[in-house]
């Protein structure tokens, strides 16, 4: 995550903690004056928080830059703070928060803990300023637990900064002092991602290190998060096709991560946010702050504090802190059943009863008949019968309460295979023709206070005598509504 146009979030949360000021018109904020003492003040929501949010972004040494240059402050404005703080996961009780002063003093430590691999460039901090233009609010991306993400620009096969447009584009993601991650998670990303290397995990080009300055390079993915696409207003609809390369892309990088690669890696954060796309809608998974290496032989979990996203994680692991492999297989089926439904893991925005995506779904996923409600109804039909029925199975074996009873990633990957290039849509269903019909009729009619009762039509709790309704569940096949007639009178 934080390698996209889109923004950007935090990765840490604690369980029985959320954010109850979502729909707040100002927030409380610490401010240090000059004397050095700190001062609780309001802030409203508006242009001032655009510019402390620009601000915060910028390197330690880019703000004494910008300020001696009189930098203005009329910044753009990346996502707006009402929806930075509904989506802001919360801090775990034993915090990975580095201090200052002990990202200062752990720098001598690099030699020992960073074990990167022979691929990676080592950049300057000044050629990374340069190539993101001074960490201008124009090449802001978005910003996350471990700082903020810029634009920038650098050589095809060196670190030297180029003219934007030209060269390598990348993605900089710079350390927040002031942030929820720090050093331990830098190092993470690092060790992880400089060694593994896979189509479906997003590269990592390059790092800093440079006094107190911890910076990564990326590369740039275009298409941004798989989160934006399902979720942001005004996005157009994922075709289905595009949905499944997504899954199987990204239920690739699993698998390589469980299965294939030299030292198994638990992900221990998959999410939507954290699947990018390239130009070609490619699945690939970024930030790996929280992975953990697999148990070693003999061993069946790896004990940790409980980390990750509220909503994805399984359930096993926010109950005992044991983690495997099969949490990451339950994380999948919440995002494919995401992706399926158009609905957010939690959203507290739905009815009551609706607010968990899992346990909302979890009735119909087994129903051969019900599923079809599950479905996103901005795919207006356009999607494969088979495979979304094969589609919803696998998202309710992988969401199975029993971690033993989960497929692994590689049976996964082998069932979303087919499924992109099925076409069989359903909307030259019958079945699903009158399935729609019947709930716009049945809509249609309960604002008229009308309903269904035992199978009797009834207005006001008193019985209606009426016959079948032509396009309801038991219409004739043979029957086909009339045409509207064409312009200029012709049929």
């Amino acid at each position: 995550m934080g390698l996209s146009p889109e923004s950007v979030k935090v990765k840490n949360w604690e369980v029985n903690n959320s954010d109850n000021n979502n729909n707040s018109k100002s927030r409380k904020v610490k401010k240090k004056k000059d004397g050095g003492a700190e001062q609780e003040e309001e802030e409203e929501i508006g242009c001032w928080v655009r510019f402390r949010f620009i601000e915060s972004c910028m390197p330690s040494r880019s703000k004494v830059d910008s300020s001696m240059s009189g930098t203005s402050t009329n910044y753009a404005d990346g996502k707006s703070s009402n929806e930075k703080r509904r989506d802001r996961p919360v801090v775990p009780v034993s915090s990975t928060t580095t201090s200052n002063a002990e990202s200062a003093s752990s720098t001598p430590k690099f030699s020992e803990e960073l074990k990167v691999a022979s691929q990676l460039r080592k950049f300057m901090f000044n050629d990374l300023k340069l190539a993101t233009r001074n960490f201008r609010p124009e090449s802001l991306l978005g910003e996350g637990g471990f700082g903020c993400v810029f634009k920038g620009w650098v050589e095809e096969n060196g670190t030297a900064p180029v003219k934007p447009g030209t060269g390598l584009t990348v993605a900089v993601k710079t350390l927040n002092h002031d942030g929820l991650q720090g050093h331990k998670e830098w190092l993470a990303e690092v060790n992880f991602l400089g060694n593994l290397l896979h189509p479906n995990l997003v590269k990592l080009v390059g790092y800093c290190i440079e006094d107190d300055q911890r910076l990564l390079v990326y590369e740039f993915m275009p298409r941004g998060s798989l989160e934006n696409h399902l979720f942001r207003k005004g996005s157009l609809p994922l075709p289905w096709s595009i949905r499944m390369k997504i899954a199987l892309g990204a239920a690739k990088g699993l698998a390589f991560l469980h299965e294939e690669a030299e030292k198994p890696v638990i992900y221990r954060d998959f999410k939507t946010s954290n699947i990018l796309l390239d130009a070609d809608y490619n699945a690939k998974l970024s930030d790996f702050g929280l992975a953990k290496d697999a148990p070693e032989d003999g061993k069946t979990h790896v004990s940790t504090r409980v980390m990750g996203t509220y909503g994805y994680a399984a359930p096993e692991y926010v109950m005992t802190g044991h983690l495997t492999s099969k949490s990451d297989v339950y994380s999948f089926g919440v995002v494919l059943l995401e992706m399926l439904t158009g609905r957010r893991s939690m959203d507290k925005n739905r009815p009551n009863g609706e607010h968990n995506l899992v346990e909302w779904a979890r009735p119909h996923l087994g129903d051969k008949r019900r599923f079809y409600r599950l479905l996103d109804p901005r795919l207006e039909g356009h999607f494969s019968i088979k495979g979304s029925q094969k589609a919803t199975q696998l998202a309710a074996q992988c969401l199975s309460r029993d971690p033993k009873a989960r497929p692994r990633m590689s049976e996964v990957v082998e069932t979303l295979k087919p499924l992109q290039n099925l076409k069989d849509m359903a909307s030259s269903s019958y079945y699903f023709q009158t399935m729609q019909a019947d709930n716009t009729w049945s809509i249609r009619n309960s604002k008229n206070g009308i309903r269904t009762q035992g199978g009797f039509m009834t207005r006001n709790g008193q019985p209606l005598r009426t016959l079948s309704h032509p396009n309801g569940p038991h219409a004739s096949p043979y029957r086909h509504p009339q045409q509207s007639p064409k312009p200029n009178g012709k049929q």
